[in-house]
């Protein structure tokens, strides 16, 4: 029996998400964000967006189409370092690696979804667009499984502290300043919580005094002391061989760091 199926994107969203550390596993509404979906021309797709707009969210179904491989035990980036069942968590890792994310529903324009904050990266294809419905989707009194007592654990405030080293801080206000780049705001938060070394949260010892996190395109280079923690120095999470080589056309923020280099060598 032939198992296989076949699906055709309806569209693509647009976001300024280039890079997975950007797009929070559950991303805050607090701050105002903008995203596009625009469904695909020449499809019959208009008539189809008839009557959305009365709808303040809307479910969207998609593809993680960077991921190429799975587990059947994964670590989750939240909570302690303990392998939960793939099936029990969100992992982007799947055998069909779907993706369901809720959004706000901010406009209809022809073909055009405007929505609000989304954990997409830019360039997702879109599978499928249902109605956010709160009387058939919502379930407040639901278990959540081992990921409640995590909930409980993130509700007790930060244990550590994050501080930044002059150089650190030059560094991260020259990315904002001249590239619109700051991660501090994810960063703050991944370290206040558990600075310790994490394959999901990309956190490595660097020699035996220092560490090393990920932050999409870049890195963060910090030391332990009790409960504070020191960021020392950021650094490009690629190296100029990398850069310079044009046939590698999708590595985000190349021209940033390649100006980043000419100020901090580092490799």
């Amino acid at each position: 029996m032939d198992h296989s199926l076949t699906l055709q994107p309806i569209g693509f969203i647009r976001t300024r998400k280039q890079v997975k550390f950007q797009a929070l596993h559950q991303p805050s509404e607090v701050e105002p964000e903008r995203n596009i979906l625009e469904l695909l021309p020449d499809c019959g797709y208009e008539p189809a967006l008839q009557d959305l707009a009365g709808f303040s969210r809307v479910w969207l179904l998609w593809w993680f189409h960077r991921n190429k491989t799975w587990r059947p035990l994964v670590l989750p980036p939240r909570g302690p370092t303990q392998r939960r069942g793939l099936f029990a968590t969100r992992s982007p890792h799947r055998p069909n690696p779907l993706g369901l994310t809720p959004v706000q529903l901010l406009g209809v324009d022809g073909r055009k979804l405007i929505l609000g904050a989304c954990d997409l990266v830019d360039g997702t294809p879109i599978f499928d667009i249902k109605p956010y419905i709160a009387a058939y989707d919502a379930f407040p009194d639901a278990g959540g499984g081992w990921t409640d007592e995590v909930e409980a654990a993130l509700n007790v405030p930060p244990q550590f502290s994050v501080c930044l080293s002059p150089l650190a801080e030059t560094q991260a206000e020259w990315l904002r300043a001249n590239w619109q780049i700051d991660f501090r705001p994810r960063l703050f938060e991944l370290l206040t919580r558990d600075p310790t070394p994490h394959r999901t949260r990309r956190i490595r010892r660097r020699g035996d005094a220092k560490f090393v996190i990920g932050c999409g395109a870049w890195r963060a280079v910090f030391s332990v002391a009790g409960k504070t923690v020191n960021v020392l120095s950021l650094e490009t999470g690629y190296p100029p061989r990398f850069l310079n080589n044009l046939k590698l056309d999708d590595l985000p923020d190349r021209e940033a760091q390649l100006a980043y280099l000419k100020l901090w060598p580092q490799w």
